[in-house]
């Protein structure tokens, strides 16, 4: 049959609107994964043994489990304990849990490289023990693992495909859906491929950015 990319403009628009939602869905779960990320630190680190517990086993599920159990649980499993979460929310939830607790594991290395002088200073300037954390230990320790963190959400993007299988209208599926209209896979895989390859470089474009920032500002 041959290849024939003239049938792509036709869907253009639906493969498009898809990569907009891949975008706003890796967004929305990288931010979560951030905050998860520090707050899942702080609490490994600092909170008290009983309540650091419940943490620990939330992290070991979501490292010990397949991303995609994880969305079926959280999209299915939910539902039958009168939890109905939309799919684009159970997607973010999803992913930015499964990689705030890998961005956790950095940011606890990095705030244990901290020196302690930095908090006994913070300490001796009148701050509390919350405070030092928020405004001096914890900045700087975020500081330091920008890269590595950076590198997440650039796998958090390609795994946000798997969205797809929970309802998402994300690029891949959107790519599906056309390929269901036309019968042309190789053409709108390509297409989808192409897309994920822009995004992952604008990605990069901005880790660089503040990654340059971060350097000039030490």
């Amino acid at each position: 049959m041959g290849l024939d990319f003239s049938i792509i403009p036709k869907y253009m628009d639906v493969v498009l609107l898809g990569a907009l939602w891949t975008v706003g869905i890796t967004v929305a779960a990288a931010a979560l994964s951030f905050i998860g990320g520090v707050f899942f630190a702080v609490v490994a680190l600092y909170a008290p043994w009983i309540v650091r517990q419940p943490f620990r086993l939330i992290e070991w599920v979501f490292m010990g489990t397949p991303l995609l159990l994880q969305l079926f649980l959280i999209y299915f499993g939910l539902v039958q304990i009168g939890v109905d979460l939309p799919a684009f929310v159970a997607g973010v939830i999803g992913l930015g849990l499964h990689f705030a607790v890998y961005n956790s594991e950095l940011i606890q290395t990095a705030i244990l490289a901290v020196d302690k002088g930095q908090m006994e200073a913070a300490r001796t300037l009148g701050l509390s023990r919350g405070q030092a954390l928020r405004k001096v230990v914890v900045p700087q320790a975020v500081r330091d693992v920008i890269p590595p963190i950076s590198n997440n959400m650039i796998a958090l993007l390609k795994d946000s495909a798997l969205v797809s299988v929970i309802g998402v209208s994300e690029l891949t599926l959107s790519a599906q859906r056309a390929i269901g209209k036309t019968y042309r896979p190789f053409e709108f895989y390509l297409l989808a491929a192409a897309i994920y390859y822009t995004i992952n470089l604008a990605m990069e474009w901005v880790q660089r950015k503040v990654e340059r920032r971060i350097s000039i500002s030490r």
